[in-house]
């Protein structure tokens, strides 16, 4: 589990008292009263418990006796496949976090790692009051997750603007961490834009706020009580709080929860280049004795650039630095990023990089993972079209096999379309192998998630013959 955590310090506000200074520019002696910000934010905060049920798992089993006597008499051991399979029950787990209430009919925004693997989710308020949660969509690139509870009249937080963030600013950190509910924690904005590699995605808010394991959703807020962040990560060496944390900004979260609620999966533009920091890149350079000079000392360096991209189309190459996006600055990739976050597939926007100590510009239009303009939308088990159901014993002996998923059921859906009948039995998808119905919902919630969205399937006939089959998973258009 990621960890996200919070601590504080509030530090008192000294003010300036030179001789011969302006008396408009001196500071307000006394501490930075956040008392306000804490009451508005604390029931805003919610207490997320997660129950992950065990599972029977199929293991296969040796007898050392046998593989050493095999080996021995010539018979073989392992090598013959001669293991037994056997079911293990896991144990039944749980664990904790916190989450934001967005909206007032009961949309809380967690971290992805709190709830990915939640059979059952308990959402406490502050006011002890607990609700049964569901999870409307998840996001593991930005370690973000939507999810909802029935209730009316939720203390939803306001929503603030991260971008409007500065350096020494202070802000409240708002969770449960070691299951201490309503824990309010303060400090500064330390950074901004930070990557610390964990995600693919990230634009860090980096705080000096202590947090520690239990604040992971909970909410990063500014003096005025708005949501600026969703706590995320805690940088230690120990597992506990010892410097800073950092939060995911409400400039990314905004994009992330507009397109599950919309579509149930993020609509990720894709420029189309890997690169780094331009300072990075220079660092590396001088390391190898190399000389650098590329115009500029900010910016990102451009590695290379994808085939039929944004940014194939734009005529970037590597070796361009790109400085600007859509109007914004961008000094670093965190920066570059986060401006890409914001956008979908279809949108236009400008970009100006520069080649040879030379400003060049171009305006292209963002596409997604797939090189497409379309927006995507997640494919739920109902558009198939079929019922599963596990084989029995006799039915395992008559195909021939030991495990698989039975079409018992078939309508008008993706797998009919594909050429897919009642009486066929699905062995394999995308190199999973199809135990139990939840084998099939996990292969398919993994697919809408992967970047080529497809079903790979393995499957046998009621005749015994084996098939292959490729389903997939549209695009809206």
């Amino acid at each position: 589990m990621k960890r996200v955590f919070f601590g504080a310090l509030l530090l008192a506000s000294l003010g300036l008292g030179a001789t011969h200074v302006e008396a408009s520019t001196l500071q307000p002696a006394g501490l930075v009263d956040l008392t306000a910000a804490a009451e508005s934010s604390v029931n805003s905060v919610v207490y997320i418990k997660v129950t992950t049920a065990g599972k029977t798992q199929t293991v296969t089993t040796y007898d050392p006796f046998e593989d050493f006597f095999g080996d021995f008499f010539g018979f073989g051991g392992r090598g013959n496949g001669r293991g037994q399979q056997r079911q293990v029950q896991t144990p039944k787990r749980q664990s904790a976090g916190s989450g934001v209430i967005i909206s007032k009919d009961g949309y809380i925004v967690t971290n992805n790692h709190v709830v990915k693997d939640a059979d059952e989710i308990t959402v406490k308020l502050n006011d002890n009051r607990e609700f049964n949660g569901r999870i409307i969509g998840l996001d593991e690139t930005t370690d973000l997750a939507l999810i909802k509870v029935d209730a009316k009249d939720l203390p939803a937080i306001t929503i603030g603007n991260s971008d409007d963030l500065k350096l020494g600013q202070w802000v409240l950190a708002v969770g449960n961490p070691f299951n201490l509910t309503s824990t309010v924690t303060a400090g500064i904005v330390s950074a901004k834009a930070r990557t610390l590699g964990a995600n693919d995605i990230e634009s860090f808010i980096q705080t000096d706020a202590a947090i520690n394991a239990g604040n992971s959703g909970g909410a990063l807020v500014n003096e005025k009580g708005e949501l600026v962040g969703i706590n995320a990560m805690l940088y230690s060496q120990t597992g506990s709080y010892s410097g800073y944390g950092f939060a995911i900004p409400t400039a990314i979260m905004n994009k992330v929860v507009a397109d599950l609620k919309e579509f149930g999966v993020v609509q990720r533009a894709l420029l189309g280049v890997s690169g780094t920091d331009v300072t990075n890149y220079i660092d590396s350079e001088k390391e190898k004795g190399n000389e650098v000079d590329l115009g500029t000392v900010t910016g990102v360096y451009v590695n290379s650039v994808s085939d039929e991209s944004a940014a194939s189309e734009a005529g970037l190459q590597k070796g361009d630095v790109v400085t600007m996006v859509d109007g914004k600055n961008v000094t670093k990739m965190a920066e570059l990023q986060e401006i890409m976050s914001k956008h979908r597939p279809g949108d236009k926007v400008g970009i100006k990089y520069i080649r040879n100590k030379k400003t060049h510009t171009s305006n292209v239009t963002l596409r997604n993972s797939q090189g497409s303009t379309t927006v995507m939308t997640e494919v739920d088990i109902d558009d198939f079209g079929v019922n599963l159901t596990p084989l029995t014993a006799k039915e395992k002996a008559d195909y021939g096999v030991n495990y698989g998923l039975m079409i018992s059921n078939i309508k008008k859906g993706k797998l009919q379309s594909a050429g897919m009948s009642k009486g066929m039995v699905i062995l394999v998808v995308n190199d999973q192998k199809m135990n139990s119905a939840e084998d099939w919902e996990n292969v398919v919630k993994n697919a809408n998630k992967s970047s080529d969205r497809t079903l790979w399937i393995r499957a046998v006939t009621s005749s015994g013959r084996k098939a292959s089959f490729v389903v997939e998973l549209d695009e809206k258009k």
